[in-house]
């Protein structure tokens, strides 16, 4: 994987996890990705702060809130900033606090609770709609940034649902759920990270009203969800990242186009064949 794709999702799963845990995961340094930050749209005076208060935060193992890394930067470093300033920063850069920090809530969802991870990792399935994966992604457009969440299928790999759009809110999550509901049956199980769609009350309704089985990776561990994850680093090399979209409209119709391919006629090298191929043989 190029780094620069590994920037891109660390800088989307900063929110769920320690800036310095996914580099370590990714095996790049924390200083690549802050340049490939401040190359993308932040200004260098926040990247010298977040450097400063990341050396604050690892030489006290990320136990320091705003107020006390406000007062480690004047008493140390000699650096006077309001704890607003320093607080906004350790937000962007995912440099909170490793205790006592805030569950994720977005505006409208209620968060609910945090699910077994019923995969641990095994993400072989024996049968079609045994095993699935969701997750969300961003698609950059000259109309501002579209949320593509996709639910893929262990046994052959191939997508089920996605849905498109201009928010990476609830609603996005259950119209993905509500096009494949069709091929769910009872005890599918459904994997996802704990991201804040996924914790709700809504989406714990969505699983009793369809009868599949909520399964979560554990906090700090993308690799529990690698398989989601890898799907959308293989859209973006062949098809994404190829293109500058004007619209979200362009973005949709060439994605669709791409998932069509994939489910139809790319070939998967485990099976020799394409997903959709694997899935008839099974009959």
């Amino acid at each position: 994987m190029k780094p620069w794709v590994k920037y891109q999702t660390i800088y989307k799963n900063r929110h769920n996890y320690s800036i310095s845990e996914l580099c370590k995961f990714f095996g790049v340094s924390r200083s690549g990705y802050y340049k490939w930050l401040g190359s993308k749209d932040t200004p260098s005076t926040d990247l010298e702060l977040a450097k400063l208060i990341e050396e604050c935060q690892e030489r006290t193992k990320y136990t320091y809130g705003y107020r006390r890394v406000t007062i480690w930067l004047k008493t140390k470093k000699g650096i006077h900033k309001n704890g607003k300033t320093v607080l906004r920063v350790m937000q962007k850069y995912g440099l909170l606090s490793e205790i006592r920090r805030r569950k994720p809530y977005q505006q409208g969802m209620t968060v609910f609770k945090i699910y077994e991870n019923h995969l641990s990792r095994d993400f072989k399935a024996s049968k079609p709609n045994e095993k699935w994966v969701t997750d969300i992604s961003y698609i950059h457009t000259r109309q501002g940034v579209a949320y593509l969440s996709v639910i893929k299928d262990l046994y052959d790999n191939s997508v089920v649902a996605w849905e498109l759009g201009s928010g990476c809110d609830q609603s996005l999550v259950t119209r993905t759920v509500e096009k494949a509901a069709y091929k769910l049956r009872k005890g599918t199980v459904l994997h996802s990270d704990q991201g804040s769609q996924y914790t709700s009350n809504e989406y714990y309704a969505l699983s009793e009203k369809y009868g599949f089985l909520p399964s979560m990776s554990r906090r700090a561990t993308p690799l529990d969800n690698a398989c989601a994850e890898n799907f959308f680093s293989t859209l973006k090399a062949e098809c994404v990242n190829r293109y500058k979209f004007k619209t979200f409209s362009e973005a949709k119709a060439l994605i669709s186009k791409y998932i069509f391919f994939y489910n139809h006629e790319r070939i998967q090298l485990l099976f020799a064949c394409s997903p959709l191929e694997k899935r008839r043989q099974a009959g």
